[in-house]
């Protein structure tokens, strides 16, 4: 096989492949050109959304053509890919705004390598497209039979499949046909759940151009417990900094479970697979292979800078051996303390709990810790207790923990 093809394998991308041996054989033969889409459903990506960049990094480095598609046209219908339920319609305009916010993300995530990277959005073939002739030359090549015969589908049509929907296999293969027509593209990889979208656009280029053109796809991620990868209890780990700070970003790599590091070091870093190797050899500490793990991410998703301040934070908090104002802090005013705070109230407005409910179970259940700056942590496990301003230290902090990783310090000012 292919040494890149060899390389996604042992890296653990590669799930799916239509003609391996076919597509090994082109790439011997040379730079070949691929393409990658996703659509602009939101205003930013998650982590999860991120596995098909990393290969076409991988892709990239080996000397491939990279086409990166960020959906502006079919993001007007939704992917009824893996969704139980329709997609909510989005307006054009926020499409237009999403299709830049996440341009922007991938650019930076990229870094000197977006200049190798053909950028293209759908809309522009897309939106202006006749439908009675788009039916004509493309849909006549569409089984209704086979396209009901694929998972996406089959999920969809016990809830429920829309007519509007139900295009968007059409639509995708013909985003195939375009890109193979206009830079020769005849590779499209994705996550694993695009399965047959990708080999629908591989049989209507088949059938239009009389051409063979591939398709590779990488798995969904998991964790070791089974569940999707990138999920928290207080919901996806997005890339922009604005929904999932860094620290966060950070601490969520940081706090992986240990059957999953030496898979993660794999997919969602550059290091040299003897290196990951290395981190996860038997006898070396879980905990280092992690931070390393979420120090790498976090540098390629946010910067050296945002990664060098989440790994300081994340230091002073569990360890003290760090920077305290690269820690999740909130200000608080001195007058709520001197007229005696309480503690599920604290918590609630440090926003380690979404709820004041949540806070009073995180209380009875043990997990909320309140220490002095330096000094150790103590659990308070009584939804009466007040902390008053002798609960600060002598620069008038405090430091707060909900269950076991999640931190918050507490720093006070004078009411104005």
């Amino acid at each position: 096989m292919n040494v890149t093809l060899e390389q996604l394998r042992a890296r653990g991308f590669f799930q799916q492949c239509s003609d391996p041996e076919g597509l090994s054989r082109l790439m011997d033969q040379g730079p070949l050109t691929f393409y990658e889409g996703c659509d602009p459903t939101g205003p930013s990506l998650h982590i999860g959304h991120m596995v098909p960049y990393f290969g076409i990094r991988h892709l990239l480095a080996a000397g491939h053509k990279a086409i990166v598609l960020v959906g502006g046209g079919t993001a007007r219908i939704g992917d009824p890919s893996g969704k139980t339920e329709l997609r909510k319609i989005l307006s054009y305009e926020q499409i237009d705004a999403n299709v830049a916010a996440i341009s922007a993300q991938l650019s930076r995530f990229f870094g000197p390598d977006s200049d190798k990277i053909q950028w293209v959005n759908n809309k522009d073939w897309l939106a202006s497209l006749n439908y009675i002739d788009f039916l004509r030359d493309i849909g006549r090549h569409f089984s209704v039979n086979r396209m009901l015969s694929f998972e996406a589908y089959k999920l969809r049509m016990e809830n429920g499949l829309s007519f509007i929907e139900f295009n968007y296999q059409l639509l995708q293969s013909y985003d195939f046909l375009q890109l193979y027509k206009r830079f020769g593209c005849c590779l499209q990889i994705g996550g694993d759940d695009q399965w047959g979208n990708i080999v629908a656009g591989i049989d209507l280029i088949r059938r239009v151009e009389s051409a063979e053109v591939f398709a590779l796809t990488f798995p969904l991620v998991s964790t070791a417990d089974g569940k999707k990868m990138g999920k928290t209890e207080k919901g996806a780990i997005f890339l922009d900094p604005a929904i999932t700070s860094p620290y966060d970003f950070f601490q969520y790599w940081r706090n992986v479970r240990d059957a999953d590091v030496r898979r993660f070091l794999l997919m969602f870093t550059f290091l040299p697979i003897e290196e990951c190797e290395r981190l996860c050899a038997a006898g070396t500490n879980p905990n280092d292979a992690k931070e390393r793990l979420a120090w790498e991410v976090t540098a390629l998703i946010h910067g050296q800078d945002e990664a060098n301040k989440a790994l300081s934070g994340a230091r002073a908090a569990f360890s003290n051996d760090g920077d305290k104002d690269a820690m999740p802090q909130v200000t608080l005013t001195l007058t709520k303390f001197a007229a005696g705070y309480n503690i599920v109230d604290l918590f609630f407005d440090a926003g380690l709990v979404p709820t004041k409910s949540e806070g009073r179970r995180l209380v009875q259940q043990g997990g909320a810790f309140v220490a002095q700056a330096g000094a150790k942590l103590a659990a308070i496990d009584d939804v009466a207790t007040i902390l008053g301003a002798d609960a600060l230290d002598a620069t008038g902090e405090l430091l707060l923990r909900a269950g076991k990783k999640r931190y918050c310090r507490v720093i006070t000012i004078a009411d104005c």
